[in-house]
């Protein structure tokens, strides 16, 4: 199966929306740094968005304030998620496990 050839019309159409959709990402994460959102609102918002959906896990979960790579693995590997999982792949047990384990701590 060959992908069928694109006029410069519609491949500049792709580029555009490919550049909006990471610039949606970005922004989500954004927001997942300065607290303005939390993963279970992420998390809610990738069941109808399909541009949030096909945000990496381990990419938003890096996004998270004091969330390295190093603790977004370990938590990757601890509830079973495979490093190139997207939200949208995410099991229902998964992501209530990622939730309680980010959820924000109360002093």
């Amino acid at each position: 199966m060959t992908i069928p050839p694109l006029s410069d019309e519609q491949r500049q159409q792709a580029r555009y929306a490919a550049t909006e959709a990471r610039r949606r990402r970005a922004a989500v994460k954004q927001a997942l740094r300065t607290g303005e959102l939390t993963l279970a609102e992420v998390l809610a918002t990738a069941e109808t968005d399909d541009v949030i959906a096909h945000a990496k896990v381990v990419d938003i979960l890096k996004a998270l304030p004091r969330v390295g790579a190093v603790r977004a693995d370990r938590a990757m590997d601890k509830f079973d998620i495979a490093p190139n999982r997207r939200l949208r792949g995410l099991g229902r047990h998964q992501a209530a496990a990622l939730v309680a384990e980010f959820a924000p701590r109360t002093k």
